[in-house]
């Protein structure tokens, strides 16, 4: 009884021992656990003889076999890990110079950007530059265009005839003489160097006159009929007509974008007065406000 109880306790040892798990290895490759290899060996190991001991092989030789093997196999696998482990190196080392190269250009990018940048601000600058520079040229070329028609005056509402517009000069004298023949007893200079219509083509599809456009040959004698015209209505075989300043398309715009509160000021007996090129005076409380903007009016009013 003895005897078949000692000979269940190695197999219930090595059925304990063959429940061990497997070591999944890297990449995958699976080997034996160690405990798993050491029941093979006492499996396999040759029953060591009782007699002279002259066994074909001795449990001594079968296990420096099987370490042998053991070894071998070993070696084998780790010479499978070696080269896996070189294998990620290269591909760290590939990817950590691929992160330098994309580090390295991010900052060639920021310097771009910050050149680029200070480029412009640069050109902003220009650029603002530059845009005072034409609003200066601007107002010069304007102001040299008022000046130059300093002598001129425009007629507006003169009626579009033939046999006015062939005799503009000596409609103009009969205008002064209706109107203002004062300066003719004075001696004034009335004569005219020219006189026009502005534009010099006719558009069919505007109803209203074109304005007349006269260069006097005294600057003093235009001053004085337009003194008269704003003190009165003139008139034209007694047609109503107006008389005013010429001046530079753009400086009339900028007189036109006062009209409606011209209107109303004067509705309000602000007594408002457009002076030269395209302010607006007023007199409003025993004083005479200018502007010379919409904007400076619109905050005033408030």
């Amino acid at each position: 009884m003895a005897n078949s109880t000692e000979a269940q306790k190695p197999q219930n040892i090595k059925k304990n021992k063959k429940k061990g798990a497997t070591l999944d290895t890297f990449y995958g490759a699976k080997i034996q656990n160690t405990e798993q290899i050491e029941d093979d060996i006492q499996e396999n190991a040759p029953k060591p003889s009782k007699g002279n001991g002259n066994s074909p092989q001795t449990y001594e030789e079968f296990e420096s076999e099987m370490t042998k093997k053991m070894e071998a196999f070993w070696e084998e696998k780790l010479e499978i890990m070696q080269k896996k482990f070189t294998h990620l190196q290269n591909r760290y080392d590939e990817t950590e110079k691929e992160n330098q190269a994309l580090k390295a250009r991010i900052r060639q990018l920021e310097d771009n950007d910050r050149v680029k940048e200070q480029e412009l601000i640069k050109q902003s600058q220009n650029t603002k530059k530059l845009e005072e520079n034409i609003k200066y040229l601007t107002d010069k070329m304007t102001d040299l265009e008022n000046r130059g028609r300093r002598d001129n005056l425009r007629i507006i509402g003169l009626p579009e005839k033939p046999e006015i517009n062939t005799k503009l000069d000596m409609v103009i004298q009969d205008i002064i003489k209706e109107n203002c023949p004062e300066i003719l007893e004075q001696g004034g200079n009335t004569a005219t160097d020219r006189a026009h219509r502005t534009p010099s083509t006719l558009n069919p599809q505007k109803t209203t006159p074109r304005n007349v456009i006269a260069k006097f040959q005294s600057y003093q004698t235009k001053e004085k009929i337009l003194q008269e015209a704003r003190k009165r209505q003139f008139r034209y075989k007694g047609m109503p007509i107006r008389v005013t300043q010429d001046l530079a398309s753009s400086t009339l715009n900028d007189r036109k974008a006062w009209n409606m509160i011209f209107r109303k000021a004067r509705e309000l007996g602000l007594q408002p007065r457009i002076s030269y090129p395209a302010k607006l005076t007023i007199y409003f409380q025993g004083k005479v406000w200018a502007f010379n903007k919409i904007e400076d009016f619109q905050l005033f009013a408030k």
